[in-house]
């Protein structure tokens, strides 16, 4: 099990925790025998994923906080941090994981809502979330934590269409890097997962054909989404005074590495 000093499971917040990868991963904490705040915008499906743990180990419904939260508004996010202190007076681990992405259009039709809506909920919302994470591992004793993006594959090269989601998860990269060195001082580490292809709801259209970057349309490869849970629990397995600074975890066979 993953405990602490004082022998009690480590603390873990998992944001988007109310479906696919999120979901996923914070089953798979829970069943490390970690704490986990879940949190997302649905009260109902974060109570969907409680219920699975709670079938899958009955004791593991005494280490879940369901938390509904938008965390890309300040007060919420703040609140959110508030009853995660007062619950179980500490966080050990972040994952900024809650992401959207806009319609599949091209570049020239996405509207000015539909860019910002993904940028406050995949950018500002992981800065928001990091900032409260930031205060309370430095003022936690033993202080120190770590914090996990989500930058995913399109923080490399993007798909056609993508414009507002590939732009927020380069950007993520760019705070990923940020929070790692300003983390230092606090032994706060940061690293980031980028995931290719993980076989969730978001995914089942690549099952069926998606567009490629020759205008042609194709079916990719996909992987089980328990892979993602796999490479994560890696990162939050390090100690304080190492760190996996960039991870990628995608289908083996993907249309990524060389030209498609």
């Amino acid at each position: 099990m993953n405990t602490s000093e004082d022998g009690k499971p480590k603390i873990a917040m998992i944001t988007g925790a109310g479906s696919g990868v999120g979901r996923i991963c914070a089953l798979a904490m829970l069943r490390e025998g970690w704490s986990v705040v879940l949190v997302g915008r649905r009260e109902s499906a974060l109570e969907q994923t409680k219920a699975m743990a709670r079938d899958a180990d009955e004791l593991a419904e005494e280490r879940v906080l369901v938390v509904a939260a938008d965390v890309s508004d300040a007060d919420s996010v703040r609140a959110l941090f508030a009853e995660t202190k007062r619950r179980f007076g500490r966080l050990d681990f972040l994952f900024n994981n809650a992401g959207i992405s806009a319609p599949g259009v091209p570049l020239e039709e996405i509207t000015v809502e539909q860019w910002k809506q993904v940028v406050d909920i995949n950018l500002t919302g992981a800065f928001l979330c990091t900032q409260e994470a930031f205060r309370l591992m430095k003022s936690q004793t033993p202080g120190g934590g770590r914090i996990v993006n989500n930058g995913s594959i399109s923080a490399h090269v993007p798909r056609p269409n993508s414009a507002p989601y590939t732009a927020t998860k380069h950007a993520i990269s760019g705070l990923t890097r940020s929070t790692s060195l300003d983390g230092r001082r606090y032994d706060i580490a940061c690293g980031q997962i980028d995931i290719g292809n993980a076989l969730t709801e978001m995914a089942t259209p690549m099952t069926k054909g998606v567009p490629q970057a020759n205008g042609e349309i194709a079916i990719e490869p996909v992987m089980e989404p328990e892979r993602v849970a796999d490479a994560l629990l890696c990162m939050a397995r390090m100690p304080l005074d190492a760190n996996i600074q960039t991870l990628t975890v995608m289908a083996t066979k993907m249309p990524f590495i060389g030209r498609g």
